[in-house]
């Protein structure tokens, strides 16, 4: 391993207005718990990690009189800080008594703050997938690596360009709610919110960052996160962000949300669909851009008005949208048929190599594998994840342990369903959509750039839902010209695939201010 580790005693930091309040008899006290150790990139970059749990607080009113702060979460996270980062000559040349009489200046490094989504998932897959230091070593489709797995160095992680602040939600990771707390209190939608945006501001203020340049990075879900609370950091606390990094992004769910009645997602998807057939060579020798660009081009026009037809439809219309899906999905007509031309991800799933014995995955349609039931229409087993469970599970839990240094004896949840049911109640039937709040975003903050990456493969947050919700936003050209956008011939992950990482860390060098030259167009198929 070329990271050196050396351990030191944690400080925990001090809670907010004094001191912490008296537990009742019997119930642990809840401190912050966080262990501090230095290390040496290959690089030679010398940085500090912190990891542990940080408590979070509310104050207590009752009959109008405080009762002091009283705990309701530890958040389990670990913040990486460069140890030179500060101020170059902000105090040579000066006498002792005129260093004294000037304050340090303030550190403008960037810092980025990261958390996956799911609901329900841990910051495990873009900590060791793409951005911290060291790597899962899982290999990719077609060629990965067998149990016991391993972990390696990151050439190219953001680290060297940006501290980094990793985040996990309550009942993920190490998250958990306090002693005696009601364990589903922060199972939604604004609840998380604000929590996530609590451990930002007081992570921010207890060290000094005020002044630095603050972005912050989701994925999936998270990337839904990563806009509201952005929102609520400004609208509540003036907290500014610099950017956002959104991968494989979803900001409206009715774009994913297959019901009677919304015809959207269906045509959405059509794109992934294709793009995933011709993966498991069922397009012959065309070209993944060409077969793609069909797809695009047939969903919003042709198909979009056969399904907003309806039984409308006339029935020449209508053979020749089953003939032309056939033709994009390479799924039967007599399929395509039963299904009145709408199907859910899971049934394209389920039947896309059933002939084989096969079906292919959600999280990655590249991923092929045995379905529990060779006869199932619809399953929610992924073959995807469950490649890569085994690596990212056994990478966090032996690195957290053994280089961070952090103990403890709670599972590390990856991916977990105690967050559910998640409520989105504050929407009280509409549909869960924060683009009006990147749109007031973008307008009250000029500074605000936003970069977006998608997988083609990604049968979760397919790629031209995003586009169709870009599409719909109240955006100037000005504010649009604020985004970069890379398109990758991987999933949902896209990070698995070398080259993709490497694009993408190129590309958030560049939206955190990192000298070096405008991204490339993704590993993959460029896009205007």
């Amino acid at each position: 391993m070329s990271e050196q580790t050396v351990p030191e005693s944690a400080t925990p930091a001090t809670p907010p207005n004094g001191a912490l309040p008296t537990p009742s008899p019997g119930t642990p006290e809840a401190t912050d718990d966080f262990t501090v150790r230095r290390h040496t990139a290959p690089s030679g970059l010398r940085y500090t990690t912190t990891t542990g749990r940080l408590v979070l607080r509310r104050e207590e009113t009752r009959d109008g009189r405080v009762h002091g702060f009283l705990p309701k979460a530890e958040i389990f996270l670990v913040a990486y800080t460069a140890d030179d980062a500060g101020a170059p000559g902000r105090a040579e040349g000066r006498s002792r008594a005129q260093k004294k009489a000037v304050p340090p200046e303030p550190n403008r490094r960037p810092v980025v703050f990261a958390f996956n989504g799911g609901p329900g998932s841990a910051s495990v897959w873009l900590h060791m997938g793409l951005l911290g230091p060291r790597l899962v070593d899982s290999g990719d489709v077609g060629s990965m690596v067998p149990a016991p797995y391993g972990i390696v160095d990151n050439p190219e992680s953001l680290l060297e360009h940006a501290d980094l602040v990793m985040i996990d939600p309550v009942n993920t990771g190490f998250s958990r709610v306090v002693h005696g707390g009601p364990v589903d209190e922060f199972h939604a939608f604004i609840e998380d919110r604000d929590l996530v945006a609590e451990v930002i501001r007081l992570w921010v203020t207890r060290n000094n960052r005020w002044l630095s340049p603050k972005y912050l990075v989701g994925e999936s879900y998270g990337t839904l996160r990563a806009v509201a609370v952005a929102r609520r950091l400004f609208e509540s606390h003036g907290l500014a962000v610099n950017g956002l990094g959104l991968v494989s992004p979803v900001l409206n769910l009715s774009t994913l949300d297959f019901r009677p009645g919304n015809d959207t997602p269906y045509a959405l998807h059509l794109p992934t669909y294709a793009a995933i057939a011709h993966y498991h060579g069922r397009h012959g020798n065309r070209r993944l851009e060409d077969v793609v660009r069909d797809a695009e081009d047939y969903a919003s026009g042709d198909f979009v008005v056969a399904l907003h037809l309806g039984n409308r439809l006339s029935k020449r219309k209508y053979d020749a949208v089953v003939k032309h899906l056939a033709e994009l999905t390479t799924l039967s007509e007599a399929f395509i048929r039963r299904t009145n031309l709408r199907w859910e991800y899971m049934e394209f799933a389920t039947e896309l190599l059933r002939d084989k014995g096969l079906m292919v995955g959600r999280i990655d349609g590249r991923f092929a594998g045995q379905p529990p039931r060779l006869q199932a229409s619809h399953t929610w087993d992924d073959p995807s994840l469950r490649a890569i469970a085994g690596p990212y599970s056994a990478a966090i839990n032996h690195y957290v342990r053994a280089e961070l240094g952090y103990a403890s004896d709670l599972p590390y949840e990856v991916l977990t369903g105690r967050v559910q049911p998640w409520s989105y109640r504050t929407f009280e039937g509409a549909p869960v959509d924060v683009t009006q709040d990147l749109e007031r975003l973008l307008v009250d903050l000029p500074q605000l750039r936003v970069h977006v990456d998608y997988g083609y493969h990604d049968g979760a947050t397919p790629h031209y839902a995003a586009e169709y919700v870009w599409a719909h936003m109240n955006l100037s050209p000005q504010a649009r010209a604020r985004f970069t956008h890379l398109h990758h011939e991987a999933g949902h992950m896209m990070y698995l695939k070398p080259q993709c990482r490497s694009a993408q860390l190129e590309a958030l060098a560049a939206l955190v201010g990192a000298a070096g030259p405008e991204p490339r167009i993704g590993a993959g198929l460029g896009r205007p």
